[in-house]
């Protein structure tokens, strides 16, 4: 017998499930939240009520996580140099620091202008100590990577930082959207080490020897090595394992999937037991990758996300708190502050669009770490930054203390690069004080909502009822957003068809008319606040709702139930256009550019070749038991001058290893 253990590690709590791999059955489960800045004191946590015989038994550790996402969403990871190569970089996403160099190959694979060496090394020179991580993307460098490949040489031996190409991430076109890809990757690298590395030290704590396995935003696994070297396609890993949690929960095949966590909420569909894919590239914060991963939809509305109310009235912010109900348990001054605050008028009441520029006085502050990055911080950030070293405060405290306003502290641009984290009012205090949750004092919440019920003139019931009803409008918009998307590829529907979508949400009547949504498939809720808000979603969208044994730890139980894919698409290009006949090609891959005298042996190549190359990086996955298939598909048109004859445009092989992780057995 041999039991699988899950891990998730989310926004706001780190998940672990331990299941036995034969039976599917989840035996045991627990949550702790997740701590930024010592992620093993979360995993620690996650695992602490899981008894050491069972642990024993563990044969497999599976680790799925939405921290890729959350730093590329929010900007943060190392610092990374950028060498673009034969052409200008056009992205919004940016590396710290870039440059432009020479040296081009054609469609072919041909070289068409030499690599500016000198270009490189002078850039390369320039930027040490300066950039923790290099990305390298040539224009065409999929049909011949050896422009990146001398570039990633020099890099080694220069700066001696990880140097990641454009070529070892994606084999699609699309300079832009593969540089940025890469980008990313080199940024992420950091972010997955540490997560791995606090992954090990917690499994050596509790003598767990078995192999560790990441989970990629498809729902597959890859091994720790090799997800420390591609930490991109680990993005949308989290969401990814909800789908898949949720489907092994239920045993329901078709269902729209909601995933409320701390964070976000992730909105997948699952078609006959499988989620969506998005096969050209997941959008991540507004921008194309080249990464395939389960098609979700991520909204930035949680149980943490801050609740802001100004004198244009109340709205849910993106920006992520820790709850006032929570964090007075930790640190239990900040009740005697909100005691005070609640019968004080308002210091701040300016109001920014940006809203993490907007402050309350029932926000407080903690330091998550040091600046050991060596960022430039302006001596007031350097000065709050000290002041909040024996624990939270507020910007009132410290601006009196400080003799600062309390807008100079520009503490938005702390909370970016990760060295405070905010604490404030969010969806989780208003479900403490209606009663949903037991789990937390509603009090340091109360004093809260009476602050502003005080201060704004509006009923505390009130309050807390438009709160809860911003949340599920939202919610249910956005999941009608997904469905429109995956129906129609699109979620735009002008004025009357928002009109038409808020009225049947809201369940109004009209002047003229009424409406209703019916959603054909049930909704599965995941995560802990899908008890509380889903319900309601769900009836106003006229369809049923799930919540299954186990769902507050769902993405953990799914990080354990998928299996290893590695796949690999292979093209082949005829060398000479719009000729008759099994003429010489050329096959372009990852592992390199090849010529073979007719298109016939270039797919058998292509075959022989791919089949090794994804079984070997199966078996890098630690995979057992894998079986190798592929696809060949050839794309022809008529012949111009002989209609009873065709011409071959390209001929794509797809080889695909499947196994399962390699159980460790005691």
């Amino acid at each position: 017998m041999a039991y699988g253990l899950g891990i998730d590690t989310g926004g706001t709590y780190t998940d672990a499930a331990v299941m036995d791999i034969d039976t599917g059955e989840v035996l045991a489960s627990h949550k702790s939240p997740t701590t930024y800045e010592d992620l093993t004191i979360g995993i620690r946590g996650a695992i602490e009520g899981l008894s050491d015989e069972m642990l024993a038994k563990v044969g497999v550790v599976s680790l799925s996580s939405t921290l890729a996402t959350n730093s590329v969403v929010e900007g943060r990871g190392c610092r990374v140099g950028l060498v673009a190569i034969g052409h200008d970089f056009s992205s919004k996403y940016h590396a710290n620091e870039e440059a432009v160099i020479k040296g081009r190959h054609d469609l072919w694979g041909k070289e068409t202008e030499p690599l500016d060496v000198q270009a490189a090394e002078k850039f390369l020179r320039s930027v040490k100590g300066k950039v923790d991580g290099l990305a390298i993307s040539g224009y065409l460098g999929i049909r011949n990577p050896e422009h990146e490949i001398k570039v990633r040489e020099m890099a080694y031996e220069t700066l001696g930082v990880r140097a990641v190409c454009g070529h070892e991430l994606s084999s699609t076109l699309g300079f832009d959207d593969r540089t940025t890809t890469c980008i990313m990757n080199a940024r992420l690298i950091p972010v997955i080490e540490e997560l791995i590395a606090a992954m090990k030290r917690v499994m050596a704590e509790r003598n767990i020897l078995a192999p560790l396995m990441v989970v990629k935003g498809d729902g597959s696994m890859m091994g720790d090595s090799e997800a420390s070297i591609r930490p991109i396609e680990t993005i949308l890993s989290g969401p990814a394992s909800s789908l898949i949690g949720a489907r092994k929960l239920t045993g329901i095949d078709d269902a729209i999937v909601v995933d409320i966590g701390g964070t976000t909420t992730d909105i997948g569909i699952l078609r006959d037991g499988r989620p969506d894919i998005v096969e050209y590239g997941a959008i991540l914060g507004g921008m194309r990758t080249h990464v395939k991963a389960a098609d979700i939809s991520t909204v930035g509305l949680g149980g943490d996300s801050h609740i802001i109310i100004l004198d244009s009235g109340i709205r849910i912010s993106t920006v992520r708190c820790i709850p006032l109900c929570f964090a007075a348990r930790i640190w239990p001054e900040i009740t005697k502050t909100l005691k005070s605050v609640s019968t004080k008028g308002p210091m701040l009441r300016s109001e920014f669009k940006e809203d993490t520029r907007n402050y309350q006085e029932t926000d407080f502050f903690i330091k998550l770490r040091d600046n050991k990055n060596n960022m430039d911080l302006s001596v007031e950030e350097k000065m709050f930054l000290e002041f909040l070293k024996n624990g939270p405060h507020n910007l009132a405290q410290a601006s009196r203390f400080l003799k600062v306003h309390p807008l100079g502290f520009k503490v938005d641009r702390l909370e970016n690069i990760g060295l405070v984290q905010r604490i404030g009012l969010t969806p989780t205090d208003m479900l403490c004080v209606a009663g949903d949750y037991k789990e937390f004092d509603p009090e340091p919440a109360k004093l809260a909502i009476k602050h502003f019920s005080l201060t704004y003139g509006v009923p505390e019931e009130k309050i807390i009822s438009l709160s809860k009803k911003l949340v599920t409008d939202k919610m249910a918009t956005e999941i009608m957003g997904k469905v429109l998307d995956s129906d129609i590829g699109s979620r735009e529907m002008g004025e009357a068809g928002h009109h038409l979508l808020k009225t049947a949400i809201s369940r109004e009547q009209r002047k003229d008319f009424s409406c209703t949504i019916r959603l054909s498939k049930p909704i599965i809720g995941i995560g802990a606040p899908a008890g509380a808000y889903l319900p309601e979603v769900s009836m106003r969208l006229g369809t049923d709702f799930v919540l299954p044994r186990y769902s507050d730890v769902g993405n953990a139980v799914g990080a354990v139930t998928g299996g290893i894919i590695e796949r690999e698409e292979i093209l082949i290009k005829p060398n000479v256009e719009n000729m008759v006949g099994d003429i010489p090609c050329t096959v372009f891959a990852k592992f390199g550019r090849f010529v073979k005298d007719s298109i016939s042996e270039g797919i058998e190549f292509a075959r022989k070749q791919g089949i090794e190359y994804v079984r070997e990086m199966a078996l890098k996955d630690g995979a057992e038991d894998i079986v190798v298939s592929d696809d060949v598909k050839i794309s022809k048109i008529r012949a111009r001058n002989m209609p009873s004859e065709f011409v071959v445009i390209d001929v794509t092989v797809t080889v695909t290893a499947a196994g399962k992780p390699k159980m460790f057995e005691a």
